[in-house]
């Protein structure tokens, strides 16, 4: 029997995918406990439109992440630590602080999505990439390092 999919389910497939299964194991497990839906020409079509429907928001995030990208391209974020004797840094700015300073420029990220997991810890303008849509729309931020 031929079974759509509507949750994920280990070993056997992803959300969508058509699988083709004993009956039994449709009739009682997949449909019977909401993973999945006997193949027919309206589930088909319902499942054509559901991926039409998930496209076109996949592409409306990621034109929300181009134009989040340009904004965040254009900052450069400032930052004064504590420097001792030959400018040696008194601590460093993490990405705590760098997300912190984005939100009081009313931008949001987590972050989780800096991909640069190491802190700043040395003067001078560092370049740090965060991730805005799924590893297809990568941001530079400039972070300036001076001494107080």
């Amino acid at each position: 029997m031929k079974v759509i999919l509507t949750k994920d389910v280990k070993k056997l497939g992803k959300e969508g995918d058509i699988v083709d299964v004993a009956d039994g194991y449709a009739r009682n497990f997949l449909i019977a406990k909401g993973f999945g839906v006997a193949e027919s020409k309206t589930s088909k079509h319902i499942l054509d439109e559901q991926n039409k429907a998930k496209a076109e928001d996949l592409a409306a995030q990621k034109a929300a992440a181009e134009k989040l990208k340009e904004e965040i391209e254009k900052l450069t974020l400032e930052f004064q630590v504590k420097t001792g004797e030959g400018g040696r840094v008194f601590g460093s700015v993490s990405s705590k602080q760098i997300v912190e300073k984005l939100r009081k420029a009313n931008i949001k990220i987590d972050k989780r999505k800096i991909l640069d997991n190491h802190n700043i810890s040395s003067l001078g303008t560092t370049i740090v990439h965060v991730d805005l849509f799924k590893n297809e729309v990568i941001a530079e931020i400039k972070v300036h390092v001076s001494e107080k």
